[in-house]
């Protein structure tokens, strides 16, 4: 399978004769990283303001998930080039965050759910398909690399579930123009907390399971 060791990036300092997963340790990946945070620092500075002002739940969650996403692709870059122990258990804290991450938004949506009027619609689809955008940049930049260790699978999870977020938190906004009830935001804000569990739980596990094969190495 010479032609498919080729095609995909290689762990470093492993040749085609093993299965080794990719564990980052390239410039090209360093640099498509760095891009992806900067671009998540920004989706999460301006779905912030707009969440804050409408009070929505959706948009506070993915704001929230913006924010989360930035520090752990930093921890990851940081983990490139360290040992399997250090790259597993930078996962599992990602992992472990993620499930924060989702525990906050359902918090947030349960509040929601008792106070508030319904948010503007139109500004709910609005910053979506912003957050839709700047995810499907940073998909783009990060699709080659979707399969790795599970510090480099945990980035590309992080962002493709964020793409597939951002439409429906637009989806939602037309949900709400529609209805005119804050229902439709607080229902999906609900069900994206359930996404972002279920990531980190394939994060944790595939995590757990490599620091369980690099105790069993002679």
């Amino acid at each position: 399978m010479s032609d498919s060791c080729s095609s995909k990036p290689a762990a470093s300092g492993c040749g085609c004769g093993a299965e080794v997963k990719f564990d980052g340790a390239t410039p090209a990946y360093r640099r498509a990283l760095i891009w992806v945070i900067a671009i998540n620092l920004v989706g999460f500075v301006v779905v912030l303001v707009g969440g804050l002002i409408q009070g929505s739940a959706s948009l506070s969650a993915n704001a929230l998930d913006f924010l989360a996403d930035s520090a752990t692709y930093a921890i990851s870059l940081w983990a490139i080039g360290k040992s399997v122990g250090i790259r597993t258990g930078a996962a599992l804290f990602k992992g472990v965050s993620l499930g924060a991450v989702a525990l906050s938004v359902a918090g947030f949506a349960a509040w929601r759910a008792w106070s508030g009027a319904a948010p503007s619609g139109e500004a709910i689809s609005a910053l979506g398909l912003f957050g839709a955008l700047a995810n499907l940049i940073a998909a783009g930049l990060l699709v080659r690399y979707r399969d790795g260790d599970a510090n480099v699978r945990s980035v590309w999870l992080c962002t493709r579930n964020d793409l597939i977020q951002c439409l429906a938190v637009a989806a939602t906004g037309v949900l709400v123009w529609l209805t005119g009830s804050r229902w439709p935001d607080l229902i999906v804000g609900v069900l994206l907390a359930g996404v972002f569990l279920s990531s980190a739980y394939q994060i944790i596990r595939q995590a757990r399971a490599e620091h369980r094969a690099e105790l069993a190495l002679p």
